[in-house]
């Protein structure tokens, strides 16, 4: 399998390099070449643990780690989850909920990153060099990317998030873990902010090449990929249907995003429901066709605080049937203007998704009707999954909701609309005698930098 980038400048990477470089040289995102088509092996699925199947889903798309190695790169990566099925499905009410927060941050992130930190180390420890991380994150992905490589040698890793606008909990997975390979930064502004920051200095290739620069964000491949491997899951715990819907609550379009892989790839997902709360671009296009940033929301549901969702360029480049010109004139149109319309009538779009955007109101409302209901506690981010999916829900299929994190991370809100409930979790409870270490810089890509380059230890 080889590697593409969506703007064309980049061609014909391995896996491995596409990994190692994260954003691609030209400003794109790197794609698979093509996507493989395995549903005459779906069947096959059906007796397989998670690890198996990650195996057989992965293996599709890497052909430079041979398969034994990389079968121990993924049971190496699961072995520290919560429960056997990794992403276990329960019963909830009239759907299912998969719990993809049984990993070290209690957040659907673990999934992707502790793979993705264990495949960083094979690479270097194999072909030799240095790695300087740079993630922004609007909560979970920095927790779950430290997790990921804190203590490993020859990487050294730089997070950045928005001051004051991640829970605080989620702050304190992150800055209290003091190892000398980890820097939280904590940036005057909102996540988008952050992730231009990050963008920008990806773009200054020889800055990128000067300090061995690499991503952990969702614009990184291997996040997308160790994604897809959990809507197979999915279908495989339901007893295998011929058709289910899945809910996704999203901003940044990877989550989604790996699941529309896992339909092109032919698992049997009737529709994926994309679920936005105010942060609502990503409803707006797929209703009006135009994609357009607005002002950031501050909401319930922080992690989809987001007005740039970084996985849509590669969503437009298969439905741009690999039109790497195309893809580029929408890109720069909305990264000058702001916006970029695409017109829905001379473009072959598919009909995966069905959309809608949902109020911190009926956020918190979800919360409390789904615990009275059934007894089941929804954190913010599932919660605006549950409200659109019921919404949109065939009553014929089955249907599952991505919950994407534990509530005890959200106990201030959870508080709010159920205040008798004690939502904790020990490993959270643990953090908060724990010392903690962040660095303040401005909303200022050069001061991000600078930074980097002091604080460059070997």
């Amino acid at each position: 399998m080889r590697y593409v980038s969506t703007r064309g400048g980049v061609t014909d990477l391995s896996f491995c390099e596409a990994v190692m470089m994260g954003l691609a040289s030209d400003g794109g995102l790197l794609v698979p070449a093509d996507i493989p088509d395995i549903r005459d092996q779906l069947s096959d699925f059906q007796t397989l643990s998670y690890t198996e199947i990650a195996a057989r889903v992965m293996g599709c798309f890497i052909d430079d780690i041979p398969s034994e190695a990389l079968e121990t790169l993924i049971e190496k990566s699961y072995a520290t989850f919560g429960d056997e099925r990794v992403t276990p499905v329960v019963p909830v009410g009239d759907m299912h909920i998969m719990e993809l927060f049984h990993g070290p941050t209690l957040a659907f992130k673990d999934v992707a990153l502790q793979f993705l930190g264990n495949v960083f180390e094979y690479v270097l420890a194999r072909d030799g060099g240095r790695l300087n991380i740079l993630g922004a994150t609007s909560g979970d992905t920095g927790s779950a990317a430290i997790a990921g490589v804190r203590g490993k040698d020859n990487i050294n890793i730089f997070i950045m998030f928005p001051d004051g606008r991640t829970s605080p909990l989620q702050e304190r997975q992150m800055t209290t873990v003091l190892d000398d390979n980890v820097q939280n930064i904590a940036i005057e502004g909102s996540f988008d902010d952050c992730q231009s920051i990050l963008k920008g200095v990806f773009a200054d290739l020889e800055f990128k090449d000067a300090y061995q620069l690499g991503a952990v964000n969702s614009v990184n491949w291997a996040r997308v990929l160790a994604q897809v491997v959990y809507y197979f899951a999915a279908w495989v715990q339901l007893g295998s249907p011929k058709a289910f819907q899945v809910a996704v609550p999203t901003g940044n379009f990877g989550n989604i995003f790996a699941g529309y892989i896992a339909r092109r790839m032919g698992l049997p997902i009737d529709k994926l429901i994309l679920a936005t709360n105010d942060n609502d671009i990503l409803h707006r296009f797929f209703t009006t066709g135009r994609y357009e940033r607005g002002s950031v929301h501050f909401s319930y549901s922080p992690a989809m605080d987001i007005q740039v969702s970084s996985n849509f360029e590669r969503y437009l480049y298969y439905q741009f049937d690999q039109d790497t010109t195309r893809v580029s004139d929408v890109m720069s149109d909305f990264l000058s203007k702001g916006s970029a319309t695409v017109n829905f009538n001379t473009v072959n779009f598919d009909d995966a998704f069905a959309t809608g955007c949902v109020t911190d109101e009926e956020t918190l409302a979800k919360i409390v009707e789904t615990f009275e209901n059934t007894g089941y506690l929804l954190d913010p981010h599932t919660a605006v999954g549950v409200h659109v999916a019921q919404k949109y829900r065939n009553s014929e299929l089955p249907l599952v909701c991505m919950a994407t994190a534990h509530p005890a991370k959200f106990d201030d809100v959870i508080k709010k609309g159920l205040p008798e409930v004690d939502v904790t979790h020990p490993s959270l409870e643990a953090l908060k005698e724990l010392p903690a270490r962040k660095s303040q810089l401005p909303n200022a890509q050069q001061a991000v930098k600078n930074f980097i380059a002091e604080h460059n230890s070997p």
